[in-house]
């Protein structure tokens, strides 16, 4: 939607808390941080849970930010405040 363009991410993402739950590629560790490297971190290579992470409308507003992350299993997930991001690589 872009309602706040000027809050805007260094990368010109927007809306990125608050909208919805977001089902993401990595698979969940709660530990991976502690190990991980600084730039990047594509998370565990496998695992029995997959990371969502930001918060929904329908969230407590003192919880809502971007990089709160959760692990589920995506056959177990399935309620009406979680979806995913539709992101493309401009890089060919």
């Amino acid at each position: 939607m872009g309602n706040y363009p000027s809050d805007a991410s260094p990368y010109g993402a927007l809306d990125m808390a608050g909208n919805a739950w977001e089902w993401v590629n990595d698979w969940y560790s709660a530990t991976y941080y502690g190990q991980s490297p600084e730039g990047n971190p594509t998370g565990p290579t496998s695992g029995d849970k997959r990371v969502m992470r930001g918060v929904s409308w329908d969230n407590n507003v003192d919880s809502v930010r971007s990089a709160y992350r959760f692990g589920g299993n995506p056959t177990d997930y399935n309620f009406h405040a979680l979806g995913f991001r539709c992101a493309r690589d401009d890089q060919p």
